[in-house]
């Protein structure tokens, strides 16, 4: 798949640009000061009993949406329009290779408990109708073989996120999707159970309008194309904040452990301007030491769930970390104690315990900071000491002094509230036939696949309710007849 130019158009199956038909049809332009009538190729229903659906986003969300929109009502209209690539934050994400779900969620409590914002709302049915073993499923019954590693994450074979996008697109030909790039819906209105909607190229300031029945909104969080037609349809935005990013430390002797990993800690993030106390703000997991900080698992965790308070703090707080979390602090003494009369005679840096799994490098970090000299025998070490320098193990502090680098760019917290929408059709609860799906909405994910189970999840939903009601309508129509 070749995306050289932001500014190309695919229409598939059809030879003009955004129309329904060869022919020029007609169309409403509105300027500043009128309303006339003139002739543009723009997706309007060929019959009155043809309807459009119009899709904003061509990610995720959006494409599965209108797939399913189409697949279950056939003679539906419909046109994804992406202002840049399709697809493209399924093409970088996992490193190119795309992860698609996670595996080891299929409970819906235990599913919901990874979304930072949406866990409480999740926890109900918003999975029932297609969760982690659905979207695997139906990536498998359209040609994509998956893997699912060993942390949960579940990948393409291929180990290339082409072969998730060749998918989606191939379903979106088959089907008769529409998908024009280049340009963006730039306003919208509510207009006689219509949605009067102003499109544009991104090369030009003129604009196209055109009358919608359905609108689908899945343009994610990292445009504010979403967030103004959603506020200009009366929807409240929640300003969105960083998430899922690495915390920087002060620590120049940290920085020397650049690269060094640990497979399991526990960590607490301790922000001096968060009283509550915030059961998510612990964190247990693998955990990266970088030249700028703390990384790994573990810690994009604690920065999702604590995004809006790190915000508020400047991202400024305390990460206190449980380096051998299986074992009680008596228990880490023990060891220590006994080590000690074992190696009497050998240096404190070289003779350490194997039991508590650390390389040499944090272990001389540990004495330093503790003040014992590696050159130390153990015999020399008293008790006291000992027991410093389990306490250190098993409590160790280190001070936040902003963000490092994100894991996705991307994802972050805010969007529409999700209280403005119903969840089980992601219809909005201001505007009928007005959905939205994915990270436009207050939602985000931690890291392992759960975003884009959020985007196919809802994106499913409000295909089926739209496609279900379309289909049901015609139905309907044929009975009269």
């Amino acid at each position: 798949m070749s995306y050289t130019s932001a500014r190309f158009i695919r229409h598939f199956g059809l030879s003009s640009a955004f129309a329904y038909s060869t022919r020029d049809i007609g169309c409403l332009l509105l300027t500043p000061t009128k309303r006339k009538f003139c002739s543009a190729s723009i997706p309007i229903a060929q019959k009155a009993s043809e309807e459009l659906l119009v899709v904003v986003g061509g990610g995720a969300a959006g494409f599965f949406g209108a797939i399913r929109a189409k697949t279950l009502a056939p003679k539906l209209n419909v046109v994804v329009i992406e202002k840049g690539k399709p697809l493209s934050k399924v093409k970088i994400s996992g490193g190119g290779r795309c992860n698609v779900t996670n595996g080891h969620f299929v409970d819906n409590m235990i599913l919901a408990e990874n979304y930072p914002r949406g866990y409480k709302e999740f926890r109900g049915s918003f999975f029932d109708m297609h969760g982690p073993v659905d979207t695997m499923s139906w990536f498998s019954d359209h040609g994509v073989d998956l893997k699912v590693e060993e942390d949960g994450r579940v990948f393409p074979v291929s180990n290339s996120s082409a072969s998730v996008i060749d998918c989606l697109m191939s379903e979106a030909n088959r089907t008769g999707v529409v998908l024009q790039t280049g340009k963006a819906v730039r306003t919208a209105s509510a207009d006689g159970g219509k949605f009067l909607l102003g499109i544009g190229k991104q090369t030009t300031s003129s604009v196209e309008y055109v009358e919608a029945n359905y609108l689908l909104i899945a343009s994610g969080n990292s445009s504010q194309v979403g967030f103004s037609l959603a506020s200009q349809l009366g929807h409240s935005i929640i300003d969105p904040v960083p998430s899922l990013f690495t915390f920087k430390t002060a620590d120049s002797q940290l920085a020397e452990l650049s690269g060094v990993t640990f497979p399991k800690v526990r960590a607490k993030l301790i922000l001096e301007n968060v009283k509550r106390n915030i059961q998510q703000f612990t964190q247990v997991g693998p955990m990266l030491v970088t030249h700028w900080g703390l990384s790994g698992p573990v810690i994009l965790r604690l920065s999702a769930w604590g995004a809006r308070d790190l915000f508020s703090s400047g991202y400024k707080g305390t990460v206190t970390v449980d380096f051998i979390p299986d074992l009680h602090i008596e228990d880490v003494k023990s060891i220590l104690s006994r080590h000690k009369h074992q190696f009497v005679k050998q240096k404190v840096s070289n003779a350490y315990p194997p039991e508590f799994g650390l390389v040499k490098r944090f272990w001389k970090y540990i004495l330093d900071r503790q003040g014992v000299s590696g050159d130390a025998l153990w015999a020399s070490i008293p008790n006291n000491t000992i027991s410093s320098v389990a306490s250190l193990l098993k409590h160790c502090d280190f001070g936040v002094t902003g963000k490092g680098q994100f894991k996705d760019e991307f994802v972050k917290a805010g969007g529409v509230p999700l209280s403005e929408i119903s969840l089980n059709t992601m219809e909005s609860k201001l505007h009928s036939d007005l959905f939205f799906a994915g990270e436009v909405l207050n939602v985000d994910g931690v890291t392992g696949g759960f975003n884009f189970q959020n985007a196919w999840s809802g994106g499913y939903r409000a295909g089926t309710t739209i496609g279900t009601r379309v289909r049901d309508a015609y139905l309907r129509g044929l009975d009269i007849q």
